[in-house]
């Protein structure tokens, strides 16, 4: 039995309805915001003003942006322009987490019934899958679930 369920989610190629839907549904109590630019245009519905409004509102569920669990433009632009592969980017993100002192930032509690929430649609190949599995050494009794 698990100790805590965090969940992890994408809103790109999501409508509004499904993305709240899916929060809501699951039992998400708050969203970690872990994008490196939460204000674009282009996000949407899921722009951070937003974002904060419509989960209070809609799923009665709270917000927060965590700039550390975010790789640096750097590393991001790098597997982009493909200067790296995705297991490059995986070890470089994973040493800047460990140099960020993430264990220390999150207790298990924290993170129990927490969404972690980025812009690709599916977690494969997207640094949220990274901070999940990251999570889940860290917290071995914690369940991931890939809204």
């Amino acid at each position: 039995m698990p100790e805590g369920v965090l969940f992890t989610i994408g809103f790109t190629k999501k409508s509004a309805e499904v993305f709240f839907d899916k929060i809501k549904n699951a039992g998400v109590k708050k969203v970690i915001d872990i994008r490196l630019n939460n204000i674009s245009q282009l996000s949407g519905f899921a722009k951070r003003d937003d974002l904060k409004y419509f989960l209070r509102i809609l799923c009665n569920c709270g917000y927060s942006h965590e700039p550390s669990l975010t790789p640096t433009k750097d590393i991001l632009d790098d597997y982009r322009k493909r200067r790296i592969g995705w297991p490059e980017y995986v070890r470089r993100f994973s040493e800047l987490m460990e140099a960020r002192a993430i264990k220390d930032m999150f207790t298990i509690e924290e993170l129990t019934d927490a969404c972690l929430l980025c812009t690709e649609p599916t977690a494969e190949k997207c640094h949220r899958g990274v901070v999940a599995d990251y999570f889940k050494r860290l917290f071995p009794g914690i369940e991931v679930i890939h809204l």
